[in-house]
């Protein structure tokens, strides 16, 4: 017999909501906000699980993955990272490509389903070392997964070698790129991008990316980074952009919530 999980909060804000997500129905940027604003958590993560185990029943999914960051340098001067260097700073480094081979080799075991692969957005390096990169490391590991460059590098690769997007995107499947990963979505809000990664392509360039990249048949991650300047109105806009996206294309598989760790950045 089935159990009937009973759902309880002081939140007179979560009542209309609870009756919706019983009911199936799709949730509003209102009832997002309302979903921000409670401070019954545990009432708000029964609702979410409460859908999790109607899509998918009682499981989790997980892969076993190593990162694999060919190059610090990058170009940008994002003020909410940490990893980047100017190509001359300190600390500033780029694999050759054997070295690179050899990380993934000194980290690979049976059990290794995923190379997660992203790095700085380089000024020299050209676009024939990613695709030797992708390529060799799938002639090396053929059985693993290539997670590789968000949809900020793919621009800047498209850009440094003249090509569209898609054309870019169309080479690094054909080398051996499987999905792409989440990062560089931070906060859609042009107020906020202003201000924590002005350096990047804008929200919607990097929508237009993920579209073009799911309509290719690559599958890609999906993130948000929060707890910097960003309000709740910003979250539930970049929550719906995703939404939409995915009402689309289907195209994303994953999506990670980042929580913004200052230490060592401008911010």
């Amino acid at each position: 017999m089935a159990i009937v999980h009973s759902f309880q909060t002081n939140d007179p804000q979560l009542a209309p909501i609870y009756e919706q997500v019983l009911a199936g129905q799709r949730l509003s940027s209102d009832d997002a906000m309302a979903l921000y604003r409670s401070p019954d958590i545990l009432a708000v993560g029964w609702l979410a699980n409460y859908v999790r185990e109607r899509l998918h029943g009682d499981k989790t999914y997980f892969n076993v993955n190593r990162h694999i960051n060919p190059t610090n340098v990058c170009v940008a001067a994002c003020r909410l990272c940490a990893f980047g260097r100017k190509k001359d700073s300190p600390g500033a480094y780029t694999m050759a490509l054997e070295e690179a081979f050899e990380t993934a080799a000194s980290g690979y075991s049976e059990a290794v389903t995923e190379f997660h692969i992203v790095g700085g957005l380089h000024p020299d390096l050209p676009f024939q070392y990613f695709l030797d990169l992708v390529s060799g490391l799938k002639q090396r590991f053929p059985q693993v997964h290539l997670k590789a460059f968000t949809m900020v590098e793919v621009a800047y690769l498209a850009k440094r070698a003249k090509l569209s997007i898609a054309e870019t995107l169309a080479q690094l499947k054909t080398a051996g790129v499987d999905s792409l990963p989440g990062g560089g979505a931070e906060i859609f809000a042009d107020r906020v991008r202003h201000v924590i990664c002005d350096h990047k392509i804008d929200g919607d360039q990097w929508l237009d990316t993920a579209r073009l990249a799911h309509n290719l048949g690559l599958k890609s991650n999906a993130t948000m980074l929060y707890g910097h300047i960003e309000n709740h109105e910003d979250r539930v806009d970049h929550l719906m952009k995703l939404r939409a996206l995915q009402d689309e294309t289907g195209g994303f598989q994953t999506f990670i919530p980042l929580a913004f760790h200052p230490d060592n950045t401008p911010l």
